[in-house]
């Protein structure tokens, strides 16, 4: 029988072998998981904010109630900014989607603990392992995305990331709120939201394989050093997005009352108005990722600076809206940038713990926040001046991002 004329013909390359199991291809229902997944940290620092005046009501009795409960809503972020890094290790080592699983399993356990707990100190134990478990979410959500999708897609995806967690910080408020009616402890339900994601992401979401090249011969050597020259600016300028992000949102409440914004609803529909602008920047990243970093990031800290300047120079409420809407553009624009930024620059063995690293620099930074605000305020006469001094920085450091940048000119995403 005589040989096909193909026979010794190099298979093309992209080919799956014969024998091999077909390519997966992420789609829809991939996405949809890894958005809602990526909420739950949004949740976690949200949706017992309305009910902290009950919490502190119940726990009055204890010794430094007054700081404490506070710190039930503020400590988890704090947790993900110092043990996200560490996530990225054992997920880099490990498997992103197995750690996912088990992260978001445990983070239904220790969110829905403070039904039952009777100790104020178990309640913020409890919140301190949530925050290992957030860290451990956000962080292989953001790198599945980056896994599964490359090049435009990728960044599309990821500034949807930032859209839909600005939308559910806002629905979070309100439900907490809803449900506060009921008692504190009702909201604390809402984290079994989680566990009922687990089956569907089991059956849907997979083990990613290196798409370049084969697996490394040998299993337990180490993965690839992490490009620390790369994501240093990255990193450090997500460290100050995130003192920037949370400024105003936080401070804004003190800023409307003292221009004169006096019910609660006025203040929280401003706040609303605020969040909408944040998530059209996001909405509208995926269109502008093509450009540069050196273009990008120093506009958005502009956007950001303008804001609070305008809330600054002219504190009246429809100038205090006008300069929330502008200073929320501008960092919905901000965070998404700066995630694709580090996470379309590393190899696939590293973007665990780059992603990691860039994200606990976001959420350290949001823990940070405040207390910049108040370190400024307590420097100028308040925290409206302090406010407008943060401005001043943001736009410094968009000046320094754009000369240390100046001869990069490569876009923002890598072709894909």
């Amino acid at each position: 029988m005589p040989d096909r004329p193909d026979a010794d013909r190099p298979p093309v390359p992209g080919t799956p072998e014969p024998g091999a199991p077909p390519v997966r291809t992420a789609g829809p229902a991939q996405l949809s998981l890894l958005l809602a997944a990526s909420c739950m940290p949004v949740l976690g620092s949200v949706l017992i904010a309305p009910v902290l005046p009950h919490l502190g009501r119940h726990f009055a009795a204890t010794p430094g109630a007054a700081v404490l409960v506070p710190v039930v809503l503020t400590v988890p972020a704090l947790v993900l900014g110092l043990t996200a890094a560490f996530a990225g290790v054992v997920a880099d080592r490990i498997d992103r989607r197995r750690v996912l699983l088990g992260a978001m399993a445990g983070y239904s356990v220790v969110g829905t603990a403070p039904l039952y707990l009777d100790s104020l100190m178990a309640i913020l134990a409890s919140r301190v392992l949530l925050g290992v478990f957030e860290a451990a979410i956000i962080t292989c959500c953001t790198a599945l995305i980056g896994d599964y999708w490359s090049g435009a897609r990728r960044a599309r995806y990821l500034g949807m990331q930032a859209l839909v967690a600005s939308l559910a910080a806002t629905l979070f408020l309100l439900v907490g709120g809803a449900l506060g009616s009921l008692g504190w402890r009702a909201p604390f339900w809402i984290y079994l939201a989680a566990v009922l994601l687990v089956v569907p992401m089991a059956r849907l979401l997979w083990r990613p394989e290196r798409p370049d090249r084969p697996e490394r011969p040998d299993a337990a050597a180490p993965p690839a050093a992490v490009p620390w020259r790369l994501l240093l600016i990255p990193c450090l300028v997500t460290l100050f997005s995130g003192v920037l992000f949370y400024a105003l949102p936080v401070q804004l409440p003190f800023v409307l009352t003292a221009a004169g914004a006096g019910s609660a609803g006025q203040i929280g529909g401003i706040s609303a108005l605020m969040s909408l602008g944040t998530a059209a920047g996001a909405a509208l990243f995926g269109k502008l990722a093509g450009l540069s970093p050196r273009v990008l990031v120093p506009a958005e800290l502009g956007l950001a600076a303008v804001g609070l300047g305008v809330v600054f120079a002219a504190p009246s409420v429809p100038v205090v809206i006008a300069g929330a809407v502008v200073t929320g553009f501008g960092t919905g624009l901000l965070l998404p940038t700066m995630i694709v930024w580090a996470v379309d620059r590393l190899d696939f063995e590293q973007r665990g713990r780059g992603t990691g690293l860039c994200t606990g620099a976001l959420f350290f930074g949001q823990f940070l926040s405040p207390l910049a605000v108040a370190a400024l305020g307590a420097g100028t006469g308040g925290t409206l001046p302090g406010l407008g001094v943060l401005g001043v920085v943001a736009a410094v450091v968009g000046v320094g991002v754009l000369l240390l940048l100046r001869r990069r000119t490569e876009g923002l995403t890598s072709p894909g």
